[in-house]
């Protein structure tokens, strides 16, 4: 979601982002969010799918208030986002407007651009199916809200999707998740950050699963210099773009 075409200066935005896969390998997505055109702050976080999202369709969730944003894939909520007074204009609030795009991401979004799309695979293709919105229509000119179309109760998508925000048994569900898939996320980046943005909610055993998959990022925030093994290189990039 995005009002880039609005707020061409100070816009928001709240991404799904499907990065370039090497065939064969596991899909990998990015979440981000920012406010009033705050890019310098990076809020990603990135996770390993447990699926092939080109196979079959998947139901992907954005659920946005005032006070929070929360992530869900096939209604197991992945990450959650808690407005507070510190973060100012950096969460999104002003109307925004759902986007799928499809872009060559290759300098960063395949291994720090260690792979590049391959156009021979050209055109690429993105499909969807069963989109459901739920908020409030916005006067495009004159910026007040036109009317709510609140979700429904009895509504598919929505069922296990409470409006009140995560549930126990849902946060386990999180947990899990974010214990076997979570690759990255910004709050423990110690490289882009020594003192986490004030959003961040520190796990420990998060912080330590992260520093032992990556010492640089997540540890000292210090490169090391010394021998490495010389990985082979994979097969060919199939697609780096983002959705």
């Amino acid at each position: 979601m995005s009002n880039g075409d609005m707020f061409q200066n100070n816009h928001d935005e709240i991404d799904f982002e499907f990065l370039g896969n090497i065939r064969g390998k596991d899909w990998r997505i990015q979440t981000n969010v920012y406010g009033n055109g705050s890019t310098n702050i990076g809020r990603e976080e990135r996770y390993g799918l447990w699926f092939d999202p080109a196979d079959d369709f998947h139901q992907y969730t954005i659920v946005w208030t005032d006070s929070q944003i929360i992530f869900y894939v096939d209604n197991v909520p992945i990450r959650e986002v808690t407005r507070t007074e510190s973060m100012g204009g950096d969460f999104p609030s002003k109307p925004m407007t759902l986007y799928a795009t499809i872009w060559d991401a290759s300098d960063w979004a395949t291994n720090g651009g260690k792979y590049r799309v391959n156009y021979k695979y050209a055109p690429y293709v993105a499909e969807f199916s069963d989109l459901v919105l739920h908020g409030c229509a916005v006067d495009p000119i004159e910026q007040h809200v036109a009317k709510c179309d609140n979700a429904p109760q009895s509504s598919e998508a929505t069922t296990t999707i409470p409006s009140s925000g995560v549930t126990p048994a849902q946060r386990i569900k999180m947990e899990n998740f974010r214990k076997k898939h979570m690759t990255y996320s910004y709050c423990y980046d110690k490289v882009r950050y020594k003192v986490p943005p004030s959003e961040c909610v520190i796990s420990s055993q998060e912080a330590e699963r992260l520093r032992r998959f990556d010492p640089v990022t997540f540890g000292s925030g210090r490169h090391h210099h010394g021998k490495r093994h010389r990985r082979s290189r994979g097969s060919q990039t199939e697609a780096a773009a983002s959705f």
